[in-house]
C-alpha cells in the first residue's frame, strides 16, 4: 500500500483503520454491529483478533471470525496470571503504526492496560477509536478520541408503532398510517443499556463555548467539543440517537432551530434557556 502523508486529513470514508481487538475483554455478540460503527469513522484495512483460542472461553469468537473476516492472532499463555495477549496486541500495533499507512486505530477492550498504546498512537498523530464496556476505566477511555460503550451497540432499536392506526368496520386493522407492519423489536432487559440522566451541565457548556454573541452555536461544533472534553459522549447513552434528538427532548432547557446557511444547505442551532 502507499505510505500515507502525515499532513493529509482524508475524509472519513477513505480513512485507513486498523481494528485490534482483545478477545479476552470483548463480546462476540456485539461485533458486527461494532464493525458498523467502525465504518462511519473509516475503511478496516485491518481486522484482528488476539487471544488463546485454544481456551475453552474463546470457543464462541470461532463461528464470528469467519463471517467478519477478522485475522484470529493465537496466543498461548506462557505463564499463568499474566497476560501474553496484551503484549502481542501492543507489539502489532506500534508495527502497524510505523508502516505509516493507516490514520487510525480502533481499539476493542475493556482494559486499562492500553492507555499507553492509546497515549502513543494519537502522539504519532493518529485517531484512536476505542470501544469496551461501561466497566472500561477511564484512563483508557481518556486516552483515546473517541470511546464508544459497546453497550449501545448490544441494544435493539425500538419500532414505534404509530398512533394513527384505523380500525376499519369489517373489525379489521388497516396499517396504511402505521410505521410498522411487523411487531416492534425491543432490547431484551439481558441487553438493554441502562440509560443515564441527560448531562445538562456539560451540554450547556459546550453550547456556552460554541456560541456567538447572541448565544446560538452551530450543533456541529457543539458535537466537536463534546467529542474533545469527553471522548465516551454517545446520545445513545441517554435514549436518543443524535445529538439533536436529545436536545430536542428537553425543550425546558434547549432552543434548537434548523436555518439556511448559504453555501453549506440546512444546519440547526441551539441555545440553551435560561
Amino acid at each position: 500500500m502507499t505510505t500515507r502523508s502525515s499532513d493529509s486529513q482524508p475524509d472519513d470514508d477513505h480513512r485507513h483503520l486498523a481494528v485490534l481487538i482483545d478477545a479476552d475483554n470483548a463480546q462476540p455478540a456485539v461485533i458486527e454491529s461494532l464493525l458498523g460503527e467502525v465504518a462511519k469513522y473509516g475503511i478496516a484495512n485491518v481486522k484482528r483478533i488476539y487471544g488463546d483460542f485454544t481456551s475453552s472461553q474463546l470457543t464462541q469468537w470461532k463461528s464470528v471470525l469467519l463471517k467478519h473476516s477478522i485475522n484470529p492472532v493465537q496466543q498461548f499463555a506462557y505463564t499463568s496470571g499474566k497476560n501474553a495477549t496484551d503484549s502481542t496486541l501492543i507489539i502489532d500495533a506500534m508495527d502497524l503504526m510505523y508502516t505509516r499507512r493507516f490514520d487510525g486505530f480502533c481499539l476493542v477492550s475493556s482494559d486499562s492496560d492500553f492507555t499507553r498504546l492509546a497515549q502513543r498512537l494519537r502522539e504519532e498523530g493518529l485517531t484512536v477509536y476505542g470501544f469496551g464496556e461501561r466497566k472500561t476505566p477511564d484512563p483508557f477511555v481518556k486516552a483515546c478520541d473517541k470511546f464508544v460503550y459497546t453497550e449501545v451497540l448490544r441494544a435493539g432499536d425500538p419500532v414505534e408503532a404509530s398512533d394513527e392506526t384505523v380500525v376499519r368496520t369489517d373489525g379489521q386493522r388497516s396499517r396504511a398510517k402505521a410505521k410498522a407492519a411487523t411487531p416492534p423489536k425491543v432490547a431484551t432487559p439481558a441487553t438493554r443499556p441502562t440509560l443515564l440522566p441527560p448531562p445538562f451541565e456539560l451540554l450547556a457548556q459546550a453550547i456556552e463555548d460554541a456560541s456567538d454573541e447572541q448565544g446560538w452555536a452551530q450543533l456541529g461544533h457543539v458535537g466537536n467539543y463534546l467529542n474533545k472534553v469527553r471522548p465516551d459522549f454517545d446520545p445513545r447513552l441517554y435514549g436518543h440517537k443524535k445529538l439533536s434528538d436529545l436536545l430536542k427532548k428537553h425543550p425546558t432547557h434547549f432552543t434548537l432551530e434548523e436555518r439556511t446557511v448559504p453555501g453549506s444547505g440546512k444546519n440547526y442551532y441551539v441555545r440553551a434557556r435560561a
